[in-house]
């Protein structure tokens, strides 16, 4: 969770920044970067991709810090730099702490993959795939081929817009969120992944490991789609349609290059690499569990009515549900000397309504309430003093909508503070790797998982196992715990 008014811009999955002049003055890089370094000093285009690397870290939780875990993609990136088209392109690969399913480029060899497409990954196959496919976009030079075109805007941005207003400080805000990356067009995507394939299985792998990993994000994208799980607009599936032509068409190029089972899938050392894996939120952002969001470090805690989706982005906590009713919630720092009245006053809100502003106790906190109208939108501010900080939750509905009253004030009641116990308990969930005893079976394995819904469906996508299949004795599966 963020404090920052700023909502994230929708990136495109699979992406590549342009090379137009830019401004670096409010991002630092990292003093101490977790990644595998292999990028040349003297590159021109790295130089320019260096540049652009803090906002890939600031949109993408910044870099996942486990030595075990780059050690083998290093091992992977290395064995695909021996057979690299271009042998004098150097490559930095950063692993990003989301658990959003991405990866991308930068032009210059900057390569980037996201935790939350390796815990889909059941192979360094797939993996040697995946960051082939975007070493095949580096070497094609596709970033230099296009002009930059700017994110379309959620919806949640929309409540900070107009809240906000036209105040200097909430178009600064926005402006520092926005992060604008162009999507690969169709071809250059199929380009992408002939090279991809082709490199890969040159380096010794199993060349039908990308029709699989496409096949696992067709089923992860199904499954959030039911469950909403993550902002979609960070993941690799915004600009690869996986439709089942591409998957056909990954498997053509696969057989022109050899048999099935005759490249290296390396899944044992793959998996020793992903155990422990961080899985889903952060501490550092709260965790979301059901319906509701908790936060152990802020110690705070709301819940959102059934049919309500929330994204727990590193630039705000948002919800959506039916009606296209949204949800923001954020936290500033406000003088105690300040009374919430005279803050919900003091400007930053557009269109308010002046009359109902009103003081209010909520589950033992101070709090404060108003309306306001903008644009064919209606809004409840909620504001709530706990520890030091006023909490901010925002809520948007369409001017015609007669649900925001009941879903504000569902919202705003659950607002609680949590207690000490509560706080201690809250661990994030990991992703464990286990081997499959006698008597065990896909449901009792996946009913052993906890933190997560749907278990039994996420199980088989997580261990890429269709309907149907079942498991045996011996085999190392994926399960998602606290422990």
């Amino acid at each position: 969770m963020a404090a920052s008014l700023a909502l994230a811009a929708a990136l495109s999955g699979c992406t590549m920044i342009g090379t137009g002049p830019l401004s670096e003055n409010a991002f630092q890089p990292s003093d101490n970067p977790v990644t595998v370094d292999t990028v040349s000093r003297n590159d021109r285009l790295a130089e320019l991709a260096r540049g652009q690397h803090p906002r890939i870290l600031a949109t993408y939780g910044g870099e996942y810090s486990d030595p075990k875990l780059e050690r083998m993609v290093a091992k992977v990136v290395g064995n695909l730099t021996l057979e690299s088209d271009n042998p004098a392109q150097t490559y930095r690969i950063t692993i990003l702490n989301s658990p959003n399913v991405n990866a991308f480029a930068l032009p210059g060899g900057y390569l980037y993959v996201t935790r939350g497409l390796l815990a889909l990954a059941n192979d360094s196959a797939e993996l040697a795939a995946v960051i082939a496919h975007e070493m095949g976009h580096v070497t094609a030079n596709h970033g230099l081929q296009r002009q930059q075109k700017e994110a379309e805007e959620v919806l949640a941005t929309k409540v900070v817009s107009d809240v906000l207003g036209d105040s200097q400080a909430a178009k600064a805000a926005l402006v520092r969120g926005k992060l604008r990356l162009a999507q690969f067009s169709r071809n250059q995507e199929l380009e992408a992944d002939a090279i991809g394939i082709r490199h890969s299985a040159r380096s010794g792998y199993d060349a039908f490991a990308a029709a699989r990993f496409l096949q696992s994000m067709a089923s992860y994208s199904d499954l959030r789609s039911v469950t909403g799980a993550s902002d979609a607009s960070l993941d690799f599936l915004a600009s690869h349609p996986n439709t089942p032509q591409r998957i056909e068409l990954a498997q053509r190029h696969a057989r022109m290059l050899g048999a099935p089972g005759v490249g290296a899938r390396d899944r044992d050392a793959f998996l020793a690499g992903i155990d422990g894996l961080l899985f889903g939120d952060t501490p550092e952002e709260g965790y979301i569990r059901g319906n509701t969001f908790l936060h152990p470090r802020l110690g705070v805690s709301f819940t959102v009515p059934a049919g309500f989706v929330i994204d727990n982005s590193a630039a705000a906590v948002t919800a959506t549900g039916p009606g296209e009713i949204a949800i923001r919630f954020d936290g500033v720092a406000l003088s105690p000397s300040v009374s919430l009245e005279s803050y919900i006053r003091s400007g930053w809100v557009a269109g308010l309504d002046p009359n109902s502003v009103q003081t209010t106790r909520i589950n033992g906190s101070d709090a404060a309430n108003a309306r306001a109208r903008a644009e064919g939108w209606q809004f409840d501010i909620t504001v709530v003093r706990a520890g030091g900080q006023v909490y901010r939750l925002l809520t948007a509905a369409p001017a015609a909508s007669a649900d925001l009253d009941t879903v504000a004030r569902s919202v705003a009641g659950s607002f609680r503070l949590l207690d000490a116990s509560e706080k201690a308990s809250l661990k994030p969930l990991r992703l464990r790797i286990v081997t499959v005893k006698p008597g065990d079976t896909v449901g009792s394995l996946a009913a052993s998982m906890v933190g997560v819904d749907r278990k039994l469906e996420l199980f088989r996508v997580l261990n890429a196992l269709p309907p149907g299949a079942s498991v045996s004795a011996g085999d190392k599966v994926k399960i998602v715990t606290d422990g």
